[in-house]
C-alpha cells in the first residue's frame, strides 16, 4: 500500500487510538526509566520514508513513521519510541548543548537505560559471532543426530547438544568474555495466554540460559492490547530458545492429535491440559538431566550481566505465577508425552524467522 493510500485509509478514529496508546507508552517510559521528570510532548504520527522517529526540541514533539508503527511489532514501536523519549532526556533535563544528537551524553544515557542508541532507534539485527555461530553448528549436528530410530542413541544426542551450550555458557563466564545480550518475543500477541504457554515460558529461563518477562504490547490493525513472551540473552541462547519454543509447541500438539485420536474423543475440551502436562514432564525430565549435570561438575552461576540488561530493559517487574491444572487423565498422559519428548532438528514451522539453526 502507497503511502498515499495508507493515509486515506486510516480514519480519524484510528489515528486517535494510535496516538492514545503511545501516549500511554509515553508515560510508562517516562516513570519507569526517567524517574517521572519529564514533561509530556505533543505526539504526532507522519508518513515518512526518511525517519523512524524524530524529537523535535522547538515544538516539544515526538513523531513516529507511520509504517512503523502499522507495520513492525509493537515492540520494535516502543524501542524507537524509548530512544525518541532519551533524546527527549538529554536536551530538556540535561540540556546537553554542542553534542551531535547522538553524542556522549545521549550514548551513557542509553548505556545506563538498556535503549538502542543506533541512529535509528530499531533495535540491532545483529546476527550470532563467529564463534556463536560454530557452536550453533554443533548443537543443529546434534539434534540431526537425535532424529535417529534408536532412542538411546537419539537421547544421547540430545544430551549432549543441552550439555555443550552448558559447558559453552560455563566456559564464556570463566573467561569473563563480554557478552552482547539481544531480545526477541517468541509466540503470538494474545490477550490471553493458557498455562501450558506459562510453564514453557518458565522452561525456557529455567534450562535455556535466558532471562524472560510476559510484556504488554498493541495491535494497532486489530486496535486491542494483548501480550506476548519476551526473552532476553545471548545471540546463541536466543537461537536455541526461539527453536525449542517451536519445538515444544509443535511436539506437544502432534502429542495431543495422537492421544485425541487414540481415546476417540469428540472434541478439544482436554487439549489444555494435556498441553500443561506435556510441558511439566519435559521440565522434569530436563531438571533430571540438570542434576546429572551438577553431579558432574557442570554448574552454572547466574549471569550477573544477563539480569542487568534484563533489568535495565524491564525496571519494577513483577513475578506471576501460573494457576493449577487438575490432574486428569489428559495432564497424566500428558507428562508422559512430555517425558518422552526427545528434542531434533526436524520441527520446520512457525521458525523462518526465529534464526538459522534449521538451515
Amino acid at each position: 500500500m502507497s503511502a498515499a493510500s495508507r493515509a486515506a485509509s486510516l480514519s480519524a478514529d484510528l489515528q486517535s487510538l494510535l496516538l492514545r496508546q503511545l501516549q500511554e507508552e509515553w508515560h510508562t517510559v517516562n516513570q519507569l526509566h526517567f524517574a517521572g521528570v519529564l514533561r509530556a510532548p505533543q505526539l504526532a504520527l507522519q508518513e515518512s520514508a526518511q525517519f523512524l522517529g524524530r524529537w523535535t526540541s522547538n515544538s516539544r514533539s515526538i513523531t513516529l513513521a507511520m509504517s512503523l508503527v502499522l507495520e513492525q511489532p509493537w515492540s520494535v514501536v516502543r524501542e524507537v519510541l524509548r530512544h525518541e523519549v532519551a533524546h527527549q532526556y538529554v536536551d530538556e533535563v540535561l540540556h546537553a548543548k554542542g553534542e551531535t544528537a547522538h553524542g556522549p551524553a545521549f550514548q551513557h544515557v542509553c548505556r545506563r537505560l538498556g535503549i538502542d542508541a543506533t541512529a535509528t532507534g530499531m533495535p540491532a539485527a545483529v546476527g550470532p559471532s563467529e564463534e556463536e555461530e560454530r557452536v550453533l553448528r554443533r548443537v543443529a549436528r546434534l539434534l540431526a543426530l537425535a532424529e535417529s530410530p534408536n532412542e538411546h542413541e537419539a537421547q544421547a544426542a540430545t544430551q549432549q547438544a543441552q550439555k555443550l551450550m552448558l559447558k559453552y555458557n560455563i566456559d564464556l563466564q570463566k573467561m569473563k568474555t563480554k557478552q552482547s545480550y539481544h531480545f526477541r518475543q517468541v509466540g503470538q500477541p494474545r490477550g490471553r495466554h493458557d498455562s501450558w504457554e506459562q510453564v514453557l515460558g518458565g522452561l525456557l529461563t529455567q534450562h535455556f540460559f535466558v532471562e524472560g518477562i510476559w510484556v504488554h504490547v498493541y495491535l494497532p490493525k486489530e486496535a486491542r492490547k494483548a501480550t506476548v513472551l519476551e526473552i532476553s540473552g545471548s545471540q546463541a541462547n536466543l537461537e536455541i530458545a526461539c527453536y525449542v519454543y517451536d519445538f515444544m509447541v509443535h511436539a506437544a500438539e502432534l502429542a495431543w492429535r495422537r492421544f485425541k485420536q487414540e481415546r476417540k474423543l469428540p472434541g478439544d475440551k482436554e487439549r489444555r491440559r494435556f498441553l500443561v502436562g506435556v510441558m511439566m514432564g519435559y521440565r522434569q525430565k530436563l531438571a533430571s538431566q540438570e542434576v546429572q549435570n551438577r553431579q558432574e561438575g557442570l554448574i552454572l552461576a547466574k549471569d550477573a550481566a544477563l539480569e542487568d540488561y534484563f533489568e535495565r530493559r524491564h525496571p519494577r517487574t513483577v513475578s506471576r505465577r501460573g494457576g493449577s491444572t487438575a490432574m486428569t487423565e489428559a495432564f497424566q498422559q500428558g507428562m508422559e508425552a512430555g517425558k518422552k519428548l526427545v528434542l531434533h532438528k526436524g520441527v520446520q514451522e512457525n521458525a523462518g524467522n526465529r534464526g538459522r539453526l534449521l538451515t
